[in-house]
């Protein structure tokens, strides 16, 4: 592909997911003219809208895949390796502010084949932070997944004047530690 083709490509897909996320009936005329290409360059690519947005989920798909591998889940230690996931998650969900669950409900058997075995790999990561005792034990099954997705999420979205590591640390400050203060615990919420 050449360099221009793919740099096409890339603004189409990244407009593409920006859109999408604020209005799911966008047009990919709209699209193209603010990726700055030539509707009929994204009708080349994608003969569809749902062509287009199965290839951003593949695309915000493959940027997980690499966030995951780069934090080294199952090697580093638990904390180095989650504050490095989430850098590189915030990331992902700057450039890919997909809504998760209707990619999932939209995407192909491949696509949620695909999430489901990166859930599933980030779900052991967790287990092994329950058994360093990291993360209390008890909990919902996928419970702390989902807190850790949401919050990765909110961040992103919510925060955008912090870094990368900056959004990272607030995160993994509220995943381990939550949000109220320390204090002794008397046996109930209250009093």
């Amino acid at each position: 592909m050449r360099v221009d083709a793919a740099r096409n490509l890339e603004a189409v897909l990244t407009t593409g997911a920006y859109m999408f996320a604020a209005d799911p009936s966008v047009s990919i005329a709209s699209i193209a003219a603010v990726a700055g290409v030539d509707r009929r360059t994204v009708y080349r690519q994608f003969a569809s809208r749902e062509e287009l947005l199965e290839a951003i989920y593949e695309a915000r798909l493959l940027a997980v895949s690499r966030g995951i591998e780069d934090a080294r889940l199952s090697e580093a230690p638990v904390v180095v390796a989650l504050h490095r996931y989430v850098e590189n998650l915030v990331a992902v969900n700057r450039v890919w502010p997909v809504d998760v669950a209707r990619m999932l409900a939209n995407a192909n058997e491949e696509v949620r084949q695909d999430w489901d075995s990166l859930a599933a790999e980030v779900d052991a990561f967790l287990q092994r932070a329950v058994d360093e005792g990291l993360l209390r034990s008890g909990l919902p099954e996928g419970w702390a997944r989902v807190l850790l997705t949401e919050l990765v999420q909110l961040v992103a979205r919510q925060r955008p004047e912090l870094n990368r590591g900056q959004a990272a640390d607030v995160v993994v400050d509220t995943l381990l530690y939550g949000i109220g203060a320390p204090r002794e615990r008397s046996g109930g919420l209250v009093g």
